[in-house]
């Protein structure tokens, strides 16, 4: 299969992941804020009912959505929710990295530390600089979606990302899902490419742990293969390593549960879910997190 923006979901009948009952936790989703479908107050909901407890809202770039839910007390009553982001970043050596990114989570945050905000502005603004540099080129190839990107109103503390321009060219026509419009239009290699700019992985590191929080590598099947690259990430910071991903299959899970033992990394966890493929609940029923991995990242979190 092409490697895209979105990523294929292994299920049982090619060796995926096979939940032995519903997962408690889920520590990589995704809402109106960054590029996913759902309010955060109605993804919330969403996963309290598939039966989640320990949740954490980890949108690119900003953690409006976790403000969102907190300060007007949509937390549903028995679900933990953890402070969390993603940040997509930048790769500058020729590592044979796809993309030339790393996406690093964040668990635990302070949500009013001013200089971590100010690192998440610069983010969204190179966001914003990506999004209109794509749009100009899909026009200069005759794919305009400026009506559809009209329509949009996204406030400061918003990211926007590839997702939104997908789903935009999707309303345009142009293409027939998110995943088509990645493969031959904007992902990587894609007449509608553009790069990115922004944080690299040190710095996204860095800020994260000056925030108070936990950085995690996120959906890295490559990890059994690329240790050295691991551990230099470990001495610029990283804690943890996500392992329990939807779209990765039981021999990738095990092998990536080896290397977080192996090096002493906390093993994270989620759907990392969009909401392009159908509703949470759906997502939920095929992943699976231990529910140990929620206890400990919690436990890690409160020694903090």
């Amino acid at each position: 299969m092409a490697r895209t923006g979105r990523r294929h979901v292994a299920g049982p009948s090619d060796g995926g992941v096979v939940p032995p009952e519903p997962s408690t936790v889920d520590l990589h989703a995704h809402t109106t804020r960054s590029d996913g479908v759902l309010e955060p107050a109605t993804l919330l909901h969403a996963a309290h009912a598939a039966g989640v407890r320990t949740f954490a809202l980890t949108d690119h770039d900003t953690l409006a959505g976790y403000r969102d839910v907190t300060t007007s007390g949509a937390v549903p009553a028995g679900l933990t929710l953890v402070p969390g982001i993603e940040i997509n970043a930048l790769v500058t050596r020729d590592l044979g990295l796809w993309e030339g990114e790393l996406h690093i989570l964040g668990f635990g945050m302070h949500p009013d530390d001013d200089a971590f905000e100010a690192a998440l502005i610069q983010q969204r603004d190179e966001r914003r600089v990506r999004f209109a540099r794509t749009v100009e080129r899909l026009r200069e190839i005759g794919l305009p979606i400026d009506a559809q990107v009209a329509e949009l109103e996204p406030s400061d503390d918003d990211a926007l990302g590839r997702p939104t321009i997908a789903r935009a060219l999707m309303a345009a026509g142009h293409a027939a899902s998110v995943e088509d419009a990645f493969t031959r239009l904007i992902g990587h290699g894609g007449p509608g490419y553009v790069r990115r700019g922004g944080l690299g992985p040190e710095d996204a590191i860095a800020a994260i742990i000056a925030a108070g929080g936990i950085p995690v590598l996120a959906h890295f099947r490559e990890a059994p293969e690329r240790i050295e690259l691991l551990r230099e990430l470990q001495e610029a910071g990283l804690a943890g390593l996500e392992v329990y991903y939807r779209a990765f299959d039981a021999a990738t899970t095990a092998e990536l549960e080896v290397v977080a033992r192996t090096l002493g990394l906390i093993a994270t966890g989620g759907t990392d879910y969009h909401g392009d493929l159908g509703p949470y609940a759906a997502s939920h029923a095929q992943s699976w997190v231990p529910p140990e991995v929620g206890t400990r990242l919690l436990a890690r979190l409160e020694c903090r």
